[in-house]
């Protein structure tokens, strides 16, 4: 899902820059939101990395200008790519996808290496990986920051007179998109039943995002609880306001962190991919969050302990607030006017 939003986001601002342009997504058909790209996809069967034949068919009989692979791909998808005359841009956002894309032979194919994270979270730019570039003489490396919606105070009052809440006034709890991970197959259940006490014990809380197993036939009953919403997905732009607002955000350690720590929220990050335990770490020592681990109760007692002591809540809000993070869309489309302006096709796989 982080790949997804970020690449839409991506998108969505390429659209504004260049009303003109074809832009196309590939996506697995099994993805849900699959259904509801608001621009034109090609569906594969499951992630376009394990499809080489049709994404090289699409590069072959669309012939892009730029192709921007997030987090996925393999080598002989950037060779077509390449050989069509195409930029290429490879969007890392774990270690081991930025491990690939500094492999001698891909960064020979990629014009643009952006890394998905604030250097302070994913990590400068090592002695090898300078050692490389110094080289090769490429790619591009840019750190994209944060993807995350301008504020917009009409549409923040939009949104909290829809759901009821008033600014400062709630909990927002933001578990991710859903999937499973290993080791981690219930974390939507834990951070439902966090929330869910902390409503019962008579704080108002509201979660976006999916139900737990356990959970979808206890939301029937949620009419008799009324310091309870849940919404299901949200818009990113929507979902950006309600973490402005928020006194609290409740987050996984992927790109939902980064983008409430951006909007100057107090956070509680919770990992629920193995890549996201370092991240936290980075984010509790920089004095922008709070850890809890996978545990209703744990996560429970967290939010307690920041709910009852305000001036820690606050510093966390100041601290993040003062990091200053870059508008990762704004790096992204100033590093595509670079690659060729102007730009007629974008494509992602």
């Amino acid at each position: 899902m982080g790949e997804y939003a970020r690449s839409l986001a991506i998108a969505r601002a390429a659209s504004r820059r260049w009303p003109d342009a074809g832009i196309r997504f590939v996506l697995s058909s099994a993805a849900p939101y699959a259904a509801d790209v608001p621009f034109p996809a090609t569906l594969v069967a499951s992630s376009p990395t394990f499809h080489s034949a049709p994404v090289i068919e699409l590069l072959e009989k669309w012939r892009p200008d730029i192709v921007v692979f997030d987090n996925a791909g393999r080598t002989a998808q950037l060779r077509a790519a390449r050989r069509l005359g195409a930029r290429v841009v490879y969007i890392s956002a774990r270690t081991r996808q930025r491990r690939k894309a500094f492999r001698w032979r891909w960064m020979r194919l990629i014009d643009e290496h952006w890394i998905a994270y604030p250097e302070f979270i994913a990590g400068s730019v090592g002695f090898f990986e300078s050692f490389k570039l110094k080289i090769l003489g490429r790619p591009a490396v840019r750190f994209l920051d944060v993807i995350l919606a301008p504020g917009d105070a009409a549409k923040q009052g939009a949104v909290l007179s829809r759901t009821g809440c008033h600014a400062g006034g709630f909990v927002l709890v933001v578990p991710g998109g859903g999937t499973g991970h290993p080791g981690a197959n219930d974390a939507t259940d834990q951070f439902m039943a966090a929330a869910r006490s902390l409503a019962a014990g008579g704080t108002k809380t509201v979660y976006v995002g999916p139900a737990g197993c356990a959970d979808i036939r206890a939301d029937a009953g949620a009419a008799g609880e009324p310091n309870w919403l849940h919404l299901g997905p949200l818009p990113q732009d929507e979902l950006a306001e309600l973490m402005r607002a928020a006194r609290l955000v409740v987050a996984n350690g992927g790109s939902t962190l980064l983008q409430a720590i951006a909007c100057g929220s107090a956070c509680i990050a919770v990992p629920i991919a193995q890549d996201q335990a370092g991240r936290i770490q980075r984010c509790v020592a920089a004095g922008v969050a709070f850890a809890a681990a996978l545990d209703s109760g744990r996560i429970m007692q967290a939010a307690a302990q920041l709910l009852r002591n305000e001036s820690q809540r606050a510093e966390l809000a100041g601290r993040a607030s003062g990091l200053g993070l870059a508008d990762g869309v704004e790096i992204a489309v100033q590093a595509m006017c670079g690659l060729l302006e102007p730009a007629r096709d974008v494509v992602r796989s």
